[in-house]
């Protein structure tokens, strides 16, 4: 990992050294609320004029230390929420048991690793993937009660677990919220995409935005990193913590 260091307190000491990976691990530890109720963190990368993807993904936005930051968050979390076409078009897989973050997630009463909880009307999913045939606990699948019964069939005889979270086909943030507190899963990360993310944010169930800032510059119409309708009101969030290294800045937002 190259150097890390607080933007606010740039000095010599700081930016000659590297950070290690316990350090980072604390700078981003959910706060003490999330031990006894549900806590939304977002995981999202922007260019400098507010792309939150290029042609069609994220990875051209991402740097080594974002995606460094992008496992820390991930080896945290008790569960990662992630929309369907997040998971066609990033190829997602199961989430690893990592060595390094085995003793702070046995301490905090977690498993060896996330369990990725995927959000689908449709359930157009390819069941075949390692996501649903390879993964240490079984990928959760969040939809709702009038979703298709075959392929939720097909979803758990892949091995998923079926999570209703809705009346309708689709889901309702805060049932889904809710859904997985109740199993257990309260320190929540979802890494989009930003359909999913603006659905969370319209509903006031995210807690807290990471957002890395690329210094990329992408023009054309590519989403944001959250979609769909306007809220009525703009929420705010303070900043919580900002890092910077080789132009990408690293920043943390807790809502007010």
């Amino acid at each position: 990992m190259r150097r890390l260091f607080p933007v606010t307190d740039m000095t010599a000491t700081d930016s000659d050294r590297e950070w290690s990976l316990d350090e980072l691990a604390d700078a981003y530890a959910y706060p003490a609320e999330a031990a006894s109720r549900p806590w939304l963190r977002a995981n999202m990368v922007s260019s400098l004029d507010g792309a939150g993807q290029h042609e069609g993904r994220s990875q051209p936005l991402s740097s080594e230390t974002d995606m460094r930051i992008f496992g820390i968050l991930r080896a945290l979390a008790d569960v990662v929420v992630v929309g369907a076409e997040t998971v066609r078009l990033e190829g997602y897989r199961p989430a690893r048991a990592r060595e390094a973050f085995a003793e702070r997630r046995a301490a905090a009463g977690q498993g060896p690793a996330p369990v990725i909880a995927v959000v689908t009307a449709s359930l157009d999913l390819d069941f075949s993937l390692p996501l649903f045939t390879e993964p240490l606990v079984p990928t959760l699948i969040l939809t709702g009660a009038a979703a298709s019964p075959e392929r939720r069939t097909e979803a758990e005889r892949a091995g998923a677990e079926v999570v209703i979270a809705g009346d309708g086909p689709g889901v309702e943030p805060e049932r889904a919220v809710r859904a997985l507190a109740e199993r257990g899963l309260r320190r929540l990360l979802t890494e989009g995409g930003p359909r999913l993310l603006g659905q969370f944010v319209a509903a006031e169930v995210l807690d807290e935005l990471c957002l890395t800032v690329s210094p990329t510059m992408t023009a054309g119409g590519a989403q944001r990193i959250a979609g769909g309708p306007a809220v009525a009101v703009p929420q705010r969030f303070a900043v919580a913590s900002l890092l910077e290294q080789d132009g990408f800045l690293f920043s943390r937002y807790r809502r007010i």
